[in-house]
Order: structure tokens, then C-alpha cells, then sequence
């Protein structure tokens, strides 16, 4: 299998470079061209754009494919013609077990379905919070994740804040049954000491302090973005004051909490997630106008480098991998 992928080659620079796969097929492998694929721009620009070691060989990034099937084994659960989603980076062609791939429904904009991940980052938050609704969540961050995690939990009953400093992103909210600001609230009655759970999704240690201080006694703070980099000289004290005196439950907000599939006894499972969220984008139930660029994998480095330096209004990009073969 031979076709070309995105490398990072050094620190902030992208390249569509060729690759192979000489691994022997199996009957349970599954392989076809690229449809689109979404960039995380969170991990992917913190992690393999920004820090990728000069000294290491070029490596790949990206984990949101959505792919069509033209050859499926015979225990793979697909068939030809399907479309499927894997966690696999931004490739032209993708070949991947079955039963690491969800299969996309019909009538869903592969463009959609790869946005799909990014929902499903937050939805292990909702599945785990004992918050239940109609209680108060405020989204702290509104960068893809955040903007997701805002809508996903006003589609769920909650009564939602949602707060970034940025105008342009909570922009991308002004039409969907959420309440918008700037930062947390800490002087408002409404919020302060009556929201139920504050999804952080920005990284920021500052803003982990303010949700400390607004949920109400015996709330949760839950961190879903990664502080890659220290942006402020906030003591520890602070925050373990908060949380002490406040009955605070502050805990990770690792998506991976709950199984990849569904099992007995355990509530919500990443296939599950990642399913309803292609489901719920294509019904409207999710929306995702405005808040993905279409993108060609040939204008990869210019891509990146515009979401580093924060151009444009989109909040992230999706590559259409068909404009490679509409070019040939």
C-alpha cells in the first residue's frame, strides 16, 4: 500500500511526504482511500507540530480519519463501499483493522464524522459527571473541544455557560441556547455557587482557579484540557484552598475513563460516543458550521501555521483528501 501522508520533519513545519505499507493483508483488514480528516489542534500543535525533536526522524500526526472501503476482508465487518472512521493520521489511504474502525451512517458528511472525535473528547465527561440536568455547566475554553463540549451538553438539558476571552469564539456560539462571557462569572449569583460542573477545556491554570471558586460546595471541576506549557505564577496553594474549603471534586477529564466498547455494567464507551456524535452532526443536533475550514492536505503547512497564530475564524480544519484525486 503505497500513498502519501502529512510528516512533521522539525519543529513547526509540515510536509505531505510518500510512505508504504508492506505489512501482509489479513481477512480482517480493512483499506481504502481518504475521505477527510480532522486536525485536534490542541494535541497536534503542542505536541507533534511544536515539540517534535530536530534529532528524531519525521513522524506522523493526526488520529480523525474518515475513509471509504474499497477492499474489506472477510472477517473484517465491512464490506466495499462503506465508509468508515479510524483513528489513524492524515494519510491518503488508510489500512486498518476492522475492528478498530465505526462505521460512518449513511448520509453523514465524512467532513462530520471526522469532527465527530473531537465531540467525543468531552462526551466522556458527560457520561461520568453526577451532574444531571436541568443543572448549571459552564465550558471554560471554547476552542473545537470547547465549542463541542457547550453544544453537546445544551443538546443534553443543561443549562450551559460558556466563556473564552477570544470575541471570535464565542462568536461561533451566538445561535445555539447557551450563555456567553468572557471568563467565569465569580461576581454573578446565577453561577457562582450554583453551577453543578465546569468543563475547563482551555489548559489554563488561571482558569482552573476561577472554576474552583464557582461551582457550588461539592461540584466538579473537570480538566479536559492539557496544560502543555505553564502560562501563569498561580500558587498551588490557591487552588488546594479552593478545593479544600469548597468540597471541590477537581479530576482529570481523560476521555479513555470509560472502554473503548460497551460492556456490562459500565455506563458509555468511546464507539458509542464517537457514533452519536456523527449521528447528532448530522441531524443539527451538533452543529458544525463555521467552526471547520475544508481544507487541501497539499496546503498542510500553511494550515498549521494558521491555526498556531490563531488566523482566520474557523477554529479548526478538516482535510478533503478527494481534492488529491480531482487533481489527477
Amino acid at each position: 500500500m503505497n500513498g502519501l501522508a502529512l510528516r512533521v520533519p522539525q519543529p513547526g513545519r509540515v510536509e505531505l511526504q510518500p510512505f508504504s505499507d508492506d505489512s501482509p493483508w489479513r481477512d480482517d483488514l480493512i483499506e481504502g482511500p481518504a475521505l477527510a480528516s480532522a486536525i485536534s489542534p490542541g494535541t497536534e500543535l503542542a505536541w507533534a507540530y511544536s515539540r517534535q525533536d530536530p534529532q528524531q526522524p519525521p513522524s506522523g500526526t493526526g488520529y480523525a480519519m474518515v475513509f471509504r472501503v474499497a477492499r474489506a476482508g472477510l472477517d473484517s465487518g465491512f464490506v466495499a463501499g462503506e465508509t468508515a472512521f479510524a483513528m489513524v493520521g492524515h494519510q491518503s489511504v488508510v489500512r486498518c483493522s476492522g475492528r478498530a474502525a465505526y462505521r460512518v451512517p449513511v448520509g453523514v458528511d465524512p467532513v462530520d464524522a471526522a469532527l465527530a472525535r473531537l465531540a467525543g473528547v468531552s462526551w466522556s465527561t458527560l457520561t461520568t459527571t453526577a451532574a444531571r440536568p436541568p443543572a448549571r455547566v459552564a465550558v471554560s475554553g471554547l476552542g473545537i473541544v470547547g465549542n463541542l463540549a457547550a453544544q453537546l451538553f445544551a443538546a443534553c438539558g443543561y443549562q450551559v455557560l460558556a466563556c473564552d476571552p477570544v470575541a471570535g469564539r464565542r462568536q461561533h456560539l451566538v445561535h445555539h441556547p447557551v450563555t456567553l462571557c468572557e471568563r467565569l462569572p465569580l461576581g454573578d449569583p446565577d453561577w457562582c455557587d450554583q453551577t453543578a460542573l465546569v468543563v475547563e477545556c482551555s489548559g489554563h491554570e488561571a482558569a482552573v482557579l476561577d472554576a474552583c471558586r464557582l461551582v457550588r460546595r461539592g461540584g466538579e471541576v473537570v480538566l479536559v484540557g492539557v496544560p502543555w506549557q505553564r502560562r501563569t505564577d498561580v500558587p498551588a496553594f490557591d487552588v488546594l484552598h479552593a478545593v479544600f474549603h469548597r468540597y471541590v471534586h477537581l479530576r482529570s477529564g481523560w476521555e479513555w475513563e470509560v472502554p473503548t466498547e460497551p460492556t456490562d455494567f459500565r455506563p458509555g464507551a468511546i464507539r458509542t460516543h464517537i457514533v452519536t456524535a456523527m449521528a447528532w452532526l448530522a441531524s443539527g443536533r451538533l452543529s458544525a458550521a463555521g467552526i471547520a475550514r475544508r481544507a487541501d492536505p497539499r496546503d498542510c503547512d500553511a494550515v498549521y501555521r494558521e491555526l498556531a497564530q490563531r488566523q482566520g475564524g474557523a477554529l479548526t480544519a478538516v482535510f478533503d483528501w478527494t481534492r488529491l484525486a480531482e487533481s489527477r
